[in-house]
């Protein structure tokens, strides 16, 4: 499984995960990779690197978020499938030194593909500034 396809089944997972709620994640984890035949152990092991770190982080993504929003912008007027895109691709930038130009373009595509007209260019105006945020500390 190449990594493009990776990341993409990894956002379907965590776009599921925004849906549900309250769910238990390693549970969810398994039954995604079974369900999906994911048979690839690198794929196996990023999808859930990613979905706990998300978790675990979650506080400081929103945070992320939030602070790069316009000011009359409010997290619960993301679509559910925008903030999906946007917690994996500050996963990788933040955490898990994925060249952040690689991170960007790979959210973007995966915004053009699931998201509405205007998906690809809010997510990456929002990871624009996250990355110019970062570089500046």
């Amino acid at each position: 499984m190449e990594r493009s396809a990776i990341r993409e089944s990894t956002f379907k997972l965590i776009y599921s995960l925004e849906i549900q709620k309250e769910v238990e994640l390693k549970e969810q984890i398994e039954l995604y990779i079974e369900s999906n035949k994911i048979e690839d152990k690198n794929a196996k092991e990023y999808i859930e690197d990613a979905v706990l770190g998300i978790e675990k982080n979650k506080n400081e993504i929103i945070s992320m978020i939030e602070k790069n929003l316009k000011a009359d912008w409010k997290i619960q007027r993301i679509s559910k499938i925008d903030l999906a895109i946007l917690k994996l691709a500050i996963y990788e930038i933040k955490y898990k030194e994925i060249p952040y130009k690689v991170a960007i373009n790979e959210a973007v595509e995966i915004a053009k593909k699931y998201g509405e007209e205007t998906s690809k260019n809010f997510v990456n105006g929002i990871l624009a500034s996250i990355v110019k945020e970062e570089e500046n500390k």
